[in-house]
């Protein structure tokens, strides 16, 4: 019993406690020592080489306590020795192990494997069902510091894995906050590689998060993330919006500025606070990086470092002044360190400062392994009801030597358990974060102050929790200074001297309140304006310059915005010149470069559209760009005309052919060839005398043409419609699409006969009409404003363009000059900046102008500085931020957009067109009378020279079907039929009619006795007159013809011929009668030929066969005369007189 003083040490709680207990509680420890000697051959200590001698201690301590168990058994009831039985099995397939690794120390050792032993013990508080049938094991070893790659693979491969360890306990408490982490990121690779979970708890986890990506970590200790949030409450608290990050090359102060900005995007998303990261300095040399600091107006500084890296930059930040009282300086856990140990502050770090601060004493290490058991604890049960695997599952079976069971497969989803884990506390609910950090977190907020002894000490003065809203609460604070009040944060008001030049929307001009000399809300602020040089003028054009005006614009409400958030106050002064900056003859910077240039006296900020160069950017800085632009071209809109083709654009040239080739032959072609079939209509006949259809069915291809075009048009003119069925039903489908037609063609036909605008539609700077504007006549005139930086990037890029500008005059001094030419065409186009362009072109009254192309050599524009401001980082991070919360966007929405009076638009609209706006409709007329013309002459040749040959060969009346006027014009028959319906249709209205036909019948009298006389004369000459009967076919000789008759009839050899005339010898009344009776003729025994009908002329001659007579009675006798021969010597005398008897009688 060498080691009784140990055995009294664990027998000593059991003289308080009652039995079953106490026993349950040895029984636990002897068993946990078992197991872990059986796994490590000792008692699990270590991984050093004194293993030996601890594990034959531990099996004689092991001894001495089962003795002392075995005497106190004899008074356990019956009931808590089968517990003790069932719960002390070594069944191996229901053992989960737990490895533990805790710092490496000489005389802690017991007190943390006392920790261990007693976490462990109590999980059989939480009742959990799998402790019914499952056993914890822990497998302990210790750590180093800094351990070498070999001893942590050595753990992890001869250690943890043939325990088959189911996640690992990672104590650290060590804050040596080191230049590097790589042993504890090495260690948590290794884990992550084999799939085995870790809870971390690392006093110092700076390093630690990347590792921790890629990881399956679990950290009970608070984060950097944690204490960057901290920090940031603290300047919620007292409205501090602007700060830098100082850094030293510490080990995770990469991670610790992401977390800052993490925190500052949080805040701005939540609308917690807008926060400016003013700039973020990674110290190397002191002095070197802190004069950044000093250039700079951040007054509020997050620092990071370990202690002794904080105590050099705070000694070389109080030589620079950056330690006085309008400073505050907020550290971290790795400068505060550990309280408790009493290390002495060092006396560079200024009274005043504030930190963020956790427990990281071996009381707050040995309290979270209760919690990290727990959790483990809490994760099995999860792990066991939730899935389908058993405890037994949670033995990895891992082993260094097998490549083909090197990771654990079920790491991943036994660490999802881990992370989901929540435990209810009586202050907050123990939970994590996606990334394994802990969401119940408690920081406290400490302040540097004096202490006794001439000593500084840091006090706590207030705490932040994480699962509160406000999160930070704190006490009295000692500042900067020993100061009562909370600085400002912010650098004391100063004074900017500002030039600008105006140029609409960025800066306007108005004049100010001529009493007040003020400027009233919507005119902006006051701006000063130099007295004018010999000859200057305002960029406006217009504005007489008084010694104040108000300026406004896009650029003076962001000034006001800036010097709201900055606090500042400003002059402004407008540039003398009155020129944007470029180098003259002299070689020296002119207008507004030029005032930021000057030693003593000049400017301090350039405030307009200045755009960004490589030129300027040369000799002075420029902050980001707060709006892009480029290059554009304004050119103005001329009133052009309807294009004479617009009543032709509503369709394409293919819709067009398909209306005019298809839709409209193939409609007449079947209208007429219905017709032609259907039996109501022509029923296929066309020289048949028998079946000749009616004389007055008016219908033909070419007025089947008419009718489709009629209705296509819907013109107002008379048509023949077809007679068939059919064709009439083909004619209605025609009419439907015609109104379909007819609709689609209105509707857009609307949108074509308008007035088109004609501009200079350049394609932008690269355009070969602006590369060679002499190449064209007349050559193109195009200018810019003088001294700008369009000018300077067209003089660089486009020599030729910027010499042809200077050569002929067309630059202009200011935009508006420019604007002004192209509108009254003495320019062709003007260059200058797309924004300002675009700008104008939207406040145009008459809307005249518009821009055309792509723009070129996109650029920006910034507000410049003199080389090395220190307000340069202080206006970027501003405008940044606008950029990023839309105040930006807002202006430009405010300031950039304009649009077209519309009442000047809507009189313009209602002015009279000239007669070009409708010049298609003239076109159109002027096409249709050479047509018409065209078709006259065609007429003409067609009686002349083409109806005499078409005459002979129509033996079938086929041209009747195309067109009846032809078919008239070939027949003498036709011409018949029309002058006889004309005489039908005949009524006089007035008495001159009734004389003029009077006078007609008399002359007609007056034949007839003429006809008497000369038969009184054939009579006495021997030419005796035979009288016979009318033939029965002679009645009707005409009407039994057929309608379309060929132009001759066959030959015969007979040169006998008889002609016979028909005389009327009835009265006048009944003349007057309206029967339908034509001309007639018979033939006698002999038929001479007959000879081709003149129809050119008015009257039929007697020569031709079948003279018209005024209608009879039938039952009237007719007198014949037959010449029985041709060469008879009367017919020379008989010829004229019956030629102009036949000419009477046609005109009756």
């Amino acid at each position: 019993m060498k080691d009784a003083p140990g055995l009294l040490l664990v027998l000593s709680p059991l003289l308080s406690l009652s039995v079953p207990p106490v026993l349950v509680r040895v029984f636990v420890l002897l068993k946990k020592a078992r197991v872990g000697e059986r796994a490590m051959g000792g008692s699990g200590l270590s991984c050093s080489p004194g293993r030996q001698m601890a594990l034959s201690v531990g099996h004689r301590r092991r001894r001495a306590v089962m003795m002392v168990l075995a005497l106190l058994l004899l008074q356990v009831p019956e009931g808590a020795r089968s517990y003790m039985n069932n719960y002390g099995r070594t069944d191996e397939e229901h053992t989960i192990t737990l490895g533990i690794i805790h710092p490496k120390t000489t005389f802690r050792q017991r007190e943390y494997q006392k920790a261990i032993n007693d976490a462990v013990g109590s999980l059989l508080k939480l009742n959990l069902h799998f402790m019914k049938s499952s056993f914890i094991a822990n497998s302990t070893t210790r750590m180093d510091i800094n351990p070498s790659p070999t001893s942590i693979l050595n753990c992890l491969c001869e250690k943890f894995l043939p325990d088959n360890v189911s996640a690992i306990i990672f104590l650290t408490r060590t804050e040596t906050y080191g230049r590097t982490t790589a042993s504890a990121q090495y260690f948590l690779q290794l884990a992550g590689y084999l799939g085995i979970p870790v809870i971390a708890w690392n006093a110092d986890n700076s390093g630690l998060e990347q590792a921790a990506q890629s990881g399956l970590r679990i950290q009970l200790a608070p984060s950097v993330h944690h204490q960057a949030a901290a920090m940031l409450s603290i300047l919620v608290r007292y409205q501090w919006h602007s700060l830098s990050i100082v850094t030293s090359q510490i080990a995770g102060h990469t991670d610790f500025v992401q977390a800052v900005r993490d925190q500052v995007a949080q805040h701005k998303e939540n609308h917690r606070g807008k926060f400016i990261i003013i700039d973020t300095i990674i110290v190397d040399n002191p002095r070197s990086s802190l004069l950044r600091l000093k250039t700079s107006e951040a007054r509020i500084i997050l620092l990071y470092s370990t202690r002794d890296e904080a105590t050099a930059i705070m000694k070389e930040a109080a030589m620079l002044g950056l330690v006085d009282k309008n400073y505050i300086w907020i550290v971290t856990q790795s400068v505060v360190g550990d309280r408790a140990e009493g290390i002495a502050v060092a006396n560079e770090l200024p009274v005043g400062m504030l930190g963020v601060h956790f427990d990281t004493s071996l009381e707050s290490l040995k309290a979270s392994i209760p919690t990290a058991v727990e959790v483990f604890a809490y994760a099995i049960e999860e792990f066991v009801n939730q899935t389908r695997f058993t405890p037994d599952d949670l033995n990895p079976r891992l082993s260094c030597n097998d490549h083909r069971n090197s990771k654990w497969s079920l790491g991943t989803t036994f660490y999802r358990h881990l992370r989901d884990v929540s435990i209810p506390r009586q202050s907050a609910t123990l939970s994590f974060n996606s990334d394994g950090t802990r969401k119940d977190v408690e920081l406290k907020i400490v302040n540097l102050r004096e202490g006794t002894s001439n000593n500084k000490i840091w006090e706590e003065i207030g705490v932040w929790r994480s699962w509160e809203d406000e999160g930070l609460s704190v006490n009295d604070i000692v500042w900067p200074g020993n100061g009562h009040v909370p600085p400002q944060g912010v650098p004391e008001k100063f004074h900017l001297k500002i030039v600008y030049l105006e140029e609409p929307p960025y800066i306007n001009l108005a004049p100010a309140d001529p009493v007040t000399k003020q400027c009233s809300a919507n005119r902006g602020v006051i701006c000063k304006i130099p007295p004018k040089k010999n000859g200057e003028s305002s960029s406006s054009g217009n504005i007489s310059a008084p010694s104040t005006m108000c300026c406004s614009g896009f650029c003076i409400d962001l000034l006001e915005k800036f010097a709201s958030d900055l606090g500042f106050s400003y002059e402004l002064s407008r540039v003398e010149d009155g020129k944007w900056g470029t180098v003259d003859a002299d070689h020296r910077w002119n207008g507004l470069i030029g005032e930021l240039l000057k030693r003593e006296g000049g400017a301090e900020m350039a405030l307009t559209s200045l755009k960004i160069n490589k030129e300027r950017e040369s000799v002075v800085d420029f902050t980001v760009p707060f709006l892009e632009s480029g290059i554009a071209i304004v050119v103005a809109k001329r009133t052009g005309i309807i294009s004479p083709t617009a009543f032709l654009e509503p369709f394409d040239t293919a819709s067009w052919m398909l209306v005019a080739f298809v839709a409209i032959q193939v409609a007449a072609l079947t209208i007429f060839l219905f017709e032609w079939l259907s039996p109501g209509g022509y029923n296929m006949r066309t020289g048949q005398v028998e079946m000749a259809p009616p004389r007055d069915h008016k219908f033909s291809l070419f007025r089947t043409y008419w009718l489709v075009w009629a209705v296509l048009f819907q013109a107002a003119v008379h048509v023949d419609c077809p007679r068939g069925f059919t064709a009439r039903f083909m004619a209605n489908m025609w009419a439907m699409f015609a109104v379909v037609f007819l609709a689609i063609y209105t509707a857009n036909l609307a949108a074509f006969m308008i007035t088109r605008e004609e501009f200079h539609d350049f394609s932008g700077i690269n355009d070969t009409r602006l590369q060679y504007p002499s190449s064209v006549t007349p050559a193109y005139k195009f200018g810019t404003v003088q001294e700008t930086n369009s000018a300077m990037v067209l003089k660089r890029h486009h020599p030729h363009m910027s010499s042809y500008m200077v050569r002929h005059g067309y630059n202009r001094p200011f935009v508006h000059d420019g604007v002004r030419s192209i509108k009254k065409n003495e320019l062709d186009a003007f260059i200058y900046d797309a924004t300002v362009l675009d700008y104008l072109v939207g406040q145009d009254d008459d809307c005249q102008i518009l821009t055309v192309g792509s723009w070129y050599s996109m650029s920006g524009y910034g507000l410049a500085f003199p080389r090395g401001s220190k307000y340069l980082t202080l206006f970027n991070n501003m405008l940044m931020t606008y950029k990023d919360n839309g105040d930006i966007e807002r202006l430009q929405r405010f300031w950039m957009t304009g649009t077209c009076k519309p009442m000047k638009q809507q009189r313009r609209a209602s002015e009279p067109l000239a007669i070009e706006q409708f010049l298609s409709a003239y076109l159109l007329l002027g096409i249709g009378m050479v047509l018409a013309i065209v078709l006259l002459a065609l007429e003409h040749v067609y009686f002349k020279y083409v109806r005499k040959h078409l005459a002979k060969k129509d033996s079938g009346g086929c041209c009747a079907l195309v067109s009846l006027s032809m078919g008239k014009s070939l027949t003498f028959r036709g011409a018949v039929y029309e002058a006889t319906d004309k005489l039908r249709r005949h009524r006089c209205r007035d008495p001159l009619c009734d004389t003029h036909i009077w006078k007609v019948k008399h002359e007609l009298d007056m034949a007839r006795m003429r006809i008497k006389h000369l038969e009184k004369e054939l009579e006495a000459n021997g030419v005796k007159p035979s009288l016979k009967k009318q033939q029965p076919q002679a009645a009707s000789a005409v009407s039994a013809g057929p309608l379309l008759a060929c132009c001759w009839t066959p030959s015969s050899d007979d040169s006998t011929w008889v002609r016979t005339v028909n005389l009327d010898a009835t009265s006048s009344h009944q003349q007057q009668q309206e029967q339908h009776q034509a001309l007639h003729h018979h033939h006698l025994q002999q038929q001479h030929p007959y000879r081709r009908h003149d129809l050119t002329r008015n009257h039929i001659l007697c020569t031709e066969a079948g003279l018209p007579t005024m209608p009879v009675p039938p039952p009237q006798r007719k007198r014949s005369y037959e010449y029985r021969s041709p060469d008879s010597p009367l017919e020379g005398l008989l010829r004229p007189i019956s030629t102009e008897i036949a000419e009477i009688e046609t005109v009756l």
